[in-house]
């Protein structure tokens, strides 16, 4: 069984997808919308898919099952909503929406519509991640006691001005937290447990945005653990991306997606060779489409299965309400609850 695939937007993580659909042997790609005619007319040329104008368009084709959402992250809520009210599947790139309300309402379409919602946070799907993952929940590391998460990356004011809609509040949410951050900072969650409180200070201190490009913030966790969070678009140089779990067993650090230390009372301490780093601290665009080639791979054949799509909306909003709870500490000056 082949799953049809239409995607809706086409922007600068579009071809991540494209290319992954097509190498997948579970799905196959039919349609691309985009309102932009030019980027409709390369699309028709050189991959021989239909093409639209309007994501209406798209969903009136029978052999369409799952829709890949990859419109700016402020506009996420409509055609999702649009194409799960069609009877279609959804994947959507990160974030899963710039607000928790917004996020709950798709939620709950899903489930009225019976069809499955998912996020991509490819991150979580690079062999070394998925290695720190299973160590965790194995135990190795024993209680877990602090985590940081670092995303002190540099963009210059060209990147934002290239569209209307980065830095923005209504477009992006906010900036470098929702944007940049949020990969980083869906792994601490994913890794550490559910996020208790959040004490955070945000600035806009370089770019032209109304978004932040200087933020920090402390993460108390249920289980009685804490992490920091620095997130930086400002920096001088740009620095790749760093995790770090640490329990009262053991020890890991992540950097660039790569694992630079482990060191455990069950294990020791492993000998790291792998300097393989995939970061966009300095370009977005500086990494390869592997992991969505593996996550996409992952959601594709839990439709075709009957089962829960990951990573699951439960775990895709976690990361959003963190952030949102960041946001809104920075502007009262006092600790939020999460809510879950």
């Amino acid at each position: 069984m082949k799953i049809g695939i239409g995607i809706i937007g086409y922007g600068s993580i579009t071809p991540f997808h494209v290319k992954s659909i097509l190498e997948l042997e579970n799905c196959k790609l039919i349609a691309i919308q985009s309102s932009n005619e030019e980027k409709r007319r390369k699309i028709s040329n050189e991959i021989g898919v239909l093409s639209f104008a309007s994501y209406e368009e798209i969903f009136s084709q029978k052999t369409i099952q799952l829709i890949i959402i990859c419109t700016p992250s402020g506009f996420h809520l409509g055609p999702a909503i649009a194409a799960m009210q069609a009877g279609k599947h959804v994947v959507v790139e990160k974030p899963l929406e710039i607000t928790t309300a917004r996020c709950k309402k798709m939620i709950d379409v899903s489930k009225e519509y019976n069809v499955s919602l998912s996020c991509i946070f490819q991150n979580r799907y690079s062999l070394d991640y998925l290695k720190v993952f299973d160590s965790v929940r194995s135990g190795e590391l024993g209680r877990l006691l602090m985590g940081s998460a670092s995303i002190k990356w540099k963009r210059d004011q060209a990147y934002y001005d290239a569209t209307n809609w980065r830095g923005t509040i209504k477009g992006d949410g906010g900036a470098v937290l929702i944007n940049q951050g949020i990969h980083t900072i869906d792994q601490l969650i994913n890794l550490m447990g559910k996020v208790k409180t959040v004490s955070g200070s945000i600035r806009t201190l370089i770019h032209n945005i109304e978004g932040e490009d200087v933020a920090t913030a402390t993460l108390e966790f249920e289980n009685g653990a804490i992490a920091n969070i620095e997130a930086s678009t400002s920096m001088y140089k740009a620095f790749p991306e760093k995790l770090e779990i640490h329990g009262e067993k053991g020890s890991i650090i992540l950097e660039g997606g790569k694992i630079i230390h482990w060191e455990s009372e069950q294990c020791g301490k492993l000998n790291i060779s792998n300097t393989d780093l995939n970061s966009g601290a300095s370009d977005s665009l500086a990494i390869d489409y592997t992991l969505h080639k593996r996550q996409l791979n992952e959601i594709i054949t839990a439709i075709i299965n009957g089962n829960t799509p990951p990573v699951n909306v439960k775990e895709a909003i976690q990361s959003i309400a963190v952030i949102e709870g960041i946001y809104r500490s920075s502007l009262k000056g006092e600790k939020i609850d999460i809510k879950h």
